[in-house]
């Protein structure tokens, strides 16, 4: 069984295809700058060597094809025809409230995904071509649809309402949504599986760190609450997004820089968090050795990014009334040492005691916590497209995921 895995953003499309016989990557790899003149498709070789192959790519359709050449071409090709495509599984990033799980894409799930384009105008819509696309070179393979906000459905009603008129709710879907919920389910269930333990009974905090950053509370294998809001834009300290800002400051910053919706929703989404403060780059490896320069506006934007990990970690021990288990995961929670020994530093108090060696590790699933620590810490690599994989497979053998 060989499922392609697709995530379309607006000027790129990552894929893996896997072999789900023995949960393997056979290919990976992504087209970027979609519309623009320098448009190419980057791979990996089984040998591990990288090829580049650039194209015009004016659309998605064509960038799909592109893939799907590249996948059967007698060169780089992992597969010999496009018939060994058993299924497609699709990266969908806004369901709103219409969906808590994977399902099979059908017209009725489309038009219900579409109606919710609103609440993430740069994502859906790129979702959406590559489903498109896949409909119309491949039709009769089933594609099915793995939401981001899939996973933090469980949340109870207090936790995900902001408190503004019910009625904007009501009327408009105004409710915290949360994102990255592919990731946050894998790692949660990945730390159970690697530490021998059931996720019933255990209180579990997940810390999704990256370029764009969220942490969720589990409890019993379901989230009850998470960092992100409405949009993506809540929560964490990130590499170009403010997170939790007063809405008073912000209306404060329009009438002082002339800046309409748009103009605020830039600066918010693009011009802060680590690029900022830092100023230079939002990047935490140039952060990381400005901060060994001693720059001291790189010292501030760390601090106030570990402060802001540290404090939703305090956060969710007292919603989940304790915590048993904290990951760390993404692209900063897998590799940075120090973005994991900064957010815990200060939490000992919670039994959290980091194991200065151990936390040494990079991109590998370990416990980085001393064996005295009565709260376990753990890296555990995400693999949402794995996640996706499985729920395809899962959905055309077993009818769900």
């Amino acid at each position: 069984m060989k499922v392609l895995v697709l995530n379309c953003g607006s000027s790129s499309i990552k894929y893996k295809l896997f072999d789900m016989d023995h949960k393997q990557v056979i290919a990976q790899g992504g087209v970027e700058k979609i519309g623009l003149k320098d448009s190419f498709l980057k791979f990996t070789l089984p040998s591990g060597e990288k090829k580049i192959l650039e194209k015009d790519i004016p659309e998605h359709t064509v960038g799909v094809e592109f893939i799907l050449q590249t996948l059967t071409s007698p060169e780089y090709g992992a597969i010999s025809s496009l018939t060994e495509i058993n299924a497609v599984g699709h990266r969908m990033v806004h369901a709103g409230e219409k969906f808590s799980k994977s399902v099979l894409l059908t017209p009725e799930v489309l038009e219900a995904f579409t109606a919710c384009n609103d609440l993430a105008p740069l994502h859906n819509p790129a979702n959406l071509k590559g489903v498109n696309a896949i409909k119309a070179i491949l039709p009769d393979v089933p594609q099915i649809g793995v939401f981001d906000t899939a996973f933090h459905q469980t949340m109870p009603d207090y936790a995900y309402l902001y408190a503004v008129p019910y009625e904007l709710y009501k009327k408009y879907g105004v409710r915290r949504y949360g994102f990255h919920g592919t990731s946050h389910r894998y790692v949660s269930q990945r730390v159970c599986d690697f530490l021998g333990v059931k996720p019933e009974g255990l209180r579990i905090i997940t810390c999704h760190i990256g370029n764009g950053g969220s942490i969720s509370a589990i409890k019993d294998g379901k989230c009850m609450d998470t960092s992100m809001g409405l949009t993506p834009l809540e929560g964490l300290m990130m590499g170009t997004r403010s997170g939790d800002i007063d809405a008073g400051a912000v209306t404060y910053i329009m009438e002082k820089e002339g800046l309409d919706a748009a103009g605020i929703s830039n600066l918010l989404n693009k011009k802060s968090g680590v690029l900022g403060i830092f100023g230079e780059s939002s990047d935490m490896r140039d952060l990381e050795a400005a901060v060994a320069a001693g720059n001291p506006k790189a010292i501030l934007a760390e601090n106030m990014y570990f402060y802001r990990i540290k404090k939703y970690i305090g956060a969710y021990a007292a919603a989940l009334g304790g915590v048993d288990i904290i990951v760390f995961t993404g692209g900063v929670g897998e590799n940075q040492a120090t973005a994991r020994w900064g957010a815990c530093q200060g939490l000992e108090f919670m039994g959290v005691k980091l194991d200065a060696e151990k936390n040494k590790v990079r991109g590998e699933e370990m416990v980085i916590s001393t064996d005295d620590s009565k709260v376990k810490v753990v890296v555990i690599p995400t693999d949402e497209e794995l996640m996706i994989a499985t729920d395809t497979l899962a959905i055309l053998q077993h009818g769900e995921a």
